[in-house]
């Protein structure tokens, strides 16, 4: 995978590349899926969601240029999958999710295999983490309607980056938010984002 799928299609950070092959992602999709869990496409989770495929989870982790000492916040946990890549890439991940049953499944997982430095909470991701703010990095895992919720730049440190799938007229694509400045990265297909929990 790290060689066919990511280095092979431009993905060169080295700690994201060594994290993308340091993660069971076996351990993250539906039992059935396991033999799957490799291909290079999304798999179903459950709840409606999915596991992104390997290239867009090492590309959007990626975008954030993490150095390895930020606190990082990921809405949409959904398999607990990207929490566990971002772990190992920076100091600590706050990780919140809508559907309570994907985030207890996440949340056992990610305990599980020993990453004590990821915390799962379970409710309405588009108001942030206000309590743990400023972050060095903001992860969305669903698609925004024509921009990220306003609540989620607010909580960026100086100079951070927020990575999110954005659909408007033009389709989906993911970009990447600093410092007043948006980025256009590729198109992508995401799971609406959804306000409440």
């Amino acid at each position: 995978m790290v060689e066919r799928q990511l280095r092979r299609r431009g993905i060169d950070d080295a700690r994201v590349l060594d994290a993308m092959g340091a993660v069971p992602r076996e351990r993250f999709v539906p039992s059935a899926q396991s033999r799957r869990a490799y291909r290079d496409g999304a798999l179903a989770i459950g709840d409606g969601q999915t596991i992104s495929q390997p290239w867009i989870v090492a590309r959007m982790i990626t975008l954030l240029e993490l150095d390895g000492h930020e606190r990082v916040l990921e809405v949409g946990t959904g398999s607990g999958y990207a929490a566990a890549v971002l772990s190992r890439c920076c100091a600590e991940v706050i990780s919140i999710e809508r559907h309570g049953a994907l985030a207890q499944r996440a949340q056992e997982t990610l305990a599980g295999l020993g990453y004590a430095n990821v915390e799962v909470r379970h409710g309405d991701g588009t108001g942030g983490a206000g309590d743990r703010a400023p972050f060095g990095g903001i992860l969305v895992a669903a698609s925004a309607e024509h921009e990220p919720p306003a609540a989620l730049r607010g909580q960026l440190e100086r100079n951070a980056a927020l990575v999110c799938p954005v659909r408007n007229a033009d389709g989906e694509h993911l970009m990447r938010y600093r410092e007043g400045h948006s980025e256009t990265v590729t198109p992508v297909r995401f799971v609406p984002l959804v306000e409440g929990a």
